[in-house]
């Protein structure tokens, strides 16, 4: 089981995410003080509906690749304007998250 605060501190990262930008696993476990646990954050994500509603759709691995099992992702994130490369991959260059 995995703590409700760290749950939460996931979260309200994910949350800070903005429209128009992706954020990677590992960035967002770097930023909680966690730089080894990005697979945690994906494990918190893939619950994330029982504690609310959060932009979880922006967040894809450090290559850009999106989540398995995620079907709308994609459109989520090129609604809101994000751009995906030949490889089908969100353009990291471009749209990842600045968040230093």
């Amino acid at each position: 089981m995995i703590d409700k605060n760290l749950i939460y501190e996931i979260l309200s990262v994910v949350e800070e995410i903005p429209s128009g930008k992706v954020a990677t696993y590992g960035q967002i476990a770097k930023l909680i003080g966690r730089d080894k646990n990005s697979r945690l954050v994906g494990k918190v994500l893939s619950i994330s509906d029982f504690y609310g509603d959060y932009p979880c759709h922006r967040v894809v691995n450090h290559q850009g690749r999106l989540a398995p099992n995620f079907e709308n992702q994609r459109d989520l994130l090129v609604s809101e304007g994000v751009q995906f490369k030949d490889n089908n991959c969100v353009d990291m260059k471009n749209f990842q998250w600045k968040c230093n």
